[in-house]
């Protein structure tokens, strides 16, 4: 193989420093797999801009997280350049990041979700007291990794909740207790889950990238029909939003209320703590030929 591609990490969001951890990795496997690697930091678009012109990849490999990332917008600037990219486009990866949106996605299709509402955070802030007679959670709209996520059971969690944009527009749902479980779906099929137990009250950012902090448990012991169910669940997301090749499917089950979907990812991480290539070798996918099926089913929205 001898495709150039680029390798997009950095970026603008909260998850910068995770799509710079997952740089070599992703780099050394595509290297290894025969490609030609250029690597670029996103700090500036024009410069983006430039390297695309001088370099010309026929590939780019979207590594990078969360907004400005994996919510459409590096997507639509691509789709317009009329160049292919690894994961999903523009549609899917703007509703996978929109958490309200895609709970109603997934309620229209069978899969069972939370209770939530919408509001701002300030809205939540004023409203915090009441809310807090009721386990909820309590996070961004539209962002990933579990950055500002809070789970409230008490009117003393409910005082620890802070945001720097009142403005932002928060999901406040059901807590739904219980054990933590995920989903890998390549190429439309799922196969295995794997349950999470985190020594930190859930799987939030620290647990995600703290080596130690969480147990994989692959495959999870569970019930035939509530692995059947999350396999399903994992398939029936991917198809509904349209993902290409890749996602990635959180949910929450306990036998009152069964399985709970949380959320989808459109662009799961790829660090050397990250799920999806875990749950990849145990399916006998190596990480450099996952990467290598991402660039080789890499597309854009043609004109």
């Amino acid at each position: 193989m001898s495709k150039k591609v680029l390798l997009l990490y950095g970026g603008f969001s909260a998850e910068r420093d995770v799509s710079v951890g997952s740089k070599n990795d992703i780099s050394d496997a595509l290297k290894s797999k025969g490609y030609t690697v250029v690597e670029h930091n996103l700090t500036d678009i024009n410069e983006f801009i430039d390297v695309l012109r001088k370099e010309k990849p026929e590939v780019v490999y979207n590594g990078l997280y969360g907004n400005w990332g994996e919510d459409g917008e590096v997507q639509g600037f691509l789709d317009m350049l009329q160049i292919p990219y690894t994961h999903s486009g523009l549609k899917a990866s703007a509703i996978g990041m929109d958490k309200q949106l895609c709970k109603l996605i997934a309620k229209h299709n069978g899969v069972k979700v939370a209770d939530s509402q919408v509001m701002s955070a300030g809205e939540y802030l004023i409203r915090k007291d009441t809310l807090a007679m009721h386990p909820h959670v309590v996070k961004p709209v539209s962002d990933g990794s579990s950055v500002g996520v809070f789970v409230v059971k008490t009117a003393d969690d409910a005082k620890k909740v802070a945001y720097d944009d009142l403005n932002l527009p928060v999901l406040v749902e059901d807590y739904i207790a219980g054990r933590e479980l995920t989903v890998m779906c390549l190429e439309g099929k799922s196969s295995v889950v794997t349950e999470l137990k985190s020594t930190n009250q859930f799987y939030d950012y620290e647990a995600k990238y703290t080596k130690g902090k969480t147990q994989h448990i692959l495959p999870a012991d569970l019930p035939a029909d509530i692995t059947k169910t999350c396999l399903e669940y994992a398939q029936i997301m991917h198809k509904a939003l349209e993902c290409n090749m890749l996602s990635r499917c959180d949910f929450r089950y306990n036998p009152n209320d069964g399985v709970v979907f949380l959320e989808i990812n459109t662009n799961p991480g790829m660090t050397a703590l990250s799920l999806v290539p875990e749950q990849a070798k145990y399916i006998g996918i190596s990480f450099a030929d996952l990467c290598a099926k991402l660039v080789e089913n890499a597309a854009y929205r043609r004109r």
